[in-house]
């Protein structure tokens, strides 16, 4: 016959709030997550461009998973993987991009991070169907983490853009595909009008 087991299903709480998470301050595994900062009502005016990725960029080229995945529970720990297999259009490689605070060229979190460090918000300009592939969160997190605040491409992937709406980050798609190639990646990018920002308003 069949053995249906041990039920060992514990309802939560009603009332969690007074229970305290704890997480060994050394792990690099897990950390308890923080909010993201709150928008200021402000435009964004003069953001570098993180990244114009070339071709495809699925979330596995945004969030790369293997060996990764084990940091899954430690936003700034997996952040580490932020776009390293994302082809930069400028130089045609992976995980290097420049640093226009110093001219050098760096990993794409490392730079990422300088900028974050500078207090200094970052766009990424992306090519079509971006974001294809799994709906993992993460290609979603790590950018708002790490100081991104918007995303602009020829077309998105569905779920991926929901997953960045839903962290915070603006998904933009050109008026015109040709543009994206018009953009130089030593350019910085104004996003004008977000006080009025509504769906299927241009900006």
């Amino acid at each position: 016959g069949f053995d249906p087991g041990e039920d060992t299903y514990q309802a939560p709480v009603e009332d969690g709030s007074d229970i305290e998470i704890k997480i060994a301050e050394d792990s690099d595994r897990l950390q308890l997550l923080t909010p993201f900062d709150a928008w200021d009502g402000k435009d964004y005016e003069n953001l570098p461009i993180l990244i114009k990725a070339k071709g495809k960029c699925t979330t596995d080229h945004i969030s790369m998973a293997g060996p990764w995945l084990k940091y899954r529970g430690h936003l700034d720990n997996i952040s580490n993987n932020m776009f390293i297999g994302a082809i930069n259009a400028e130089n045609d490689k992976a995980n290097t991009v420049k640093n226009r605070l110093n001219g050098e060229y760096g990993g794409v979190p490392d730079v990422a991070r300088a900028y974050k460090a500078e207090g200094i918000s970052w766009v990424v300009i992306g090519d079509e169907n971006y974001g294809e592939g799994s709906s993992r969160e993460h290609a979603a997190l790590e950018p708002r983490h790490l100081g991104g605040r918007a995303v602009i491409v020829k077309s998105f992937a569905r779920i991926h853009e929901t997953n960045l709406k839903k962290q915070g980050i603006i998904p933009l798609t050109f008026d015109n595909p040709a543009d994206y190639d018009k953009i130089d990646t030593g350019a910085s990018v104004s996003i004008l009008g977000l006080d009025s920002f509504a769906p299927g308003k241009p900006l």
